[in-house]
């Protein structure tokens, strides 16, 4: 079976080693790719300058509160593009505010998810995340 491509859009270290350990462990072949801000998420998938052979993602994982360029308008220019719109977008985020919750979805988020700041639920969720997107989903072909 190929490797899952998972693009990370995260700032915060901590959390992206978090994923990190959470996907290591995981039965399934994957392979994380992280940006650590908007502009380098877009550049990832437009395959700009050192991204140029970067694979397309199966999956993005995408903080809102990112410096350069925010997750609300990564995912407004993503769900925008007639190549990018169809990868699936989880929110992965830290705010509650009903306002960023509402505008994912009106941005076309496939979900939204609160980071918990319990260690062992935040293991718990990424797992859930992928286990949930590649054993019981259906995603198109690239």
């Amino acid at each position: 079976m190929e490797a899952i491509e998972i693009l990370l859009v995260e700032d915060n270290p901590g959390d992206v080693r978090l994923t990190q350990e959470a996907l290591k462990d995981s039965k399934l072949n994957n392979n994380l790719h992280v940006a650590r801000d908007g502009v380098e998420a877009m550049a990832f998938l437009y395959r700009e300058g050192v991204f140029a052979d970067a694979p397309r993602p199966d999956i993005i994982l995408l903080d809102l509160n990112l410096p350069r360029k925010d997750g609300r308008e990564v995912l407004e220019e993503i769900k925008r593009d007639d190549v990018l719109k169809r990868i699936p977008i989880v929110v992965l985020t830290t705010s509650e505010d009903e306002q960023d919750i509402l505008r994912s979805y009106d941005l076309h988020a496939n979900c939204y998810i609160t980071k918990p700041v319990d260690l062992s639920r935040f293991l718990t969720i990424v797992k859930t995340i992928e286990s949930f997107w590649f054993t019981i989903v259906k995603l198109p072909s690239q």
